[in-house]
């Protein structure tokens, strides 16, 4: 009982000094759900994935994406900043090409059917998804894209590694801003373990 009531006060002061109060039960939900989630969609395997059913439907781009496989190659890659990072300079590079959410979604569709298009070009064919560790691969007419689907707190992650990232803009968006397409390639070989792409919501 003594050490339960000393957990309780220590909690207790904690809230009352930063990090809301033991009374506004939605304010610490919220607070707690951001440094969890902030966590998970950083982190590919072992991170939030959606069933198969989940993934189902129209997407839209959002915003950039990037993550890393596992948490020890984000700890390494040095943390949350890192990823940080590679998003704010995804977001220059995906300004220069274009992209934005009127030429940028995938839908998902029954029958693991999918159509996409990037940077306004439309491309489509089949999908097969692993919802126990969120691969996925994109089979069109003439590639297999293998990438990683992760779930966000404002949707879904779509990434891929730098060679699969620069099929994706080059031979099925036909990105002609190769320095562009290289700089995003490189943001992914910048660090191991990296991952970027689009963060897509309905």
């Amino acid at each position: 009982m003594t050490l339960l009531t000393a957990m309780t006060l220590l909690l207790s002061s904690c809230f009352g000094t930063g990090m809301g109060t033991t009374s506004n039960t939605a304010s610490t939900g919220n607070i707690w759900g951001s440094v969890l989630g902030s966590v998970l969609t950083n982190v590919l395997l072992g991170g939030m994935t959606y069933d198969q059913s989940g993934i189902l439907g129209s997407w839209s781009y959002n915003a950039p994406s990037a993550a890393f496989t596992t948490q020890k190659t984000l700890t390494n890659a040095g943390g949350n900043a890192t990823v940080s990072n590679i998003t704010s300079s995804l977001a220059s590079s995906y300004n220069s090409i274009g992209i934005n959410s009127n030429n940028t979604s995938f839908s998902f569709l029954e029958g693991n059917k999918f159509s996409a298009k990037v940077n306004g070009i439309p491309f489509s064919g089949t999908y097969a998804y692993n919802p126990q560790n969120g691969e996925i691969s994109l089979k069109t007419a003439s590639e297999t894209i293998k990438g990683n689907v992760t779930k966000t707190e404002r949707g879904m992650g779509l990434m891929f590694d730098s060679s699969q990232m620069a099929n994706i803009l080059q031979k099925e968006g036909k990105v002609s801003n190769t320095a562009a397409v290289q700089a995003i390639s490189n943001l992914a070989k910048s660090a191991n373990g990296a991952r970027v792409g689009f963060l897509l919501t309905k």
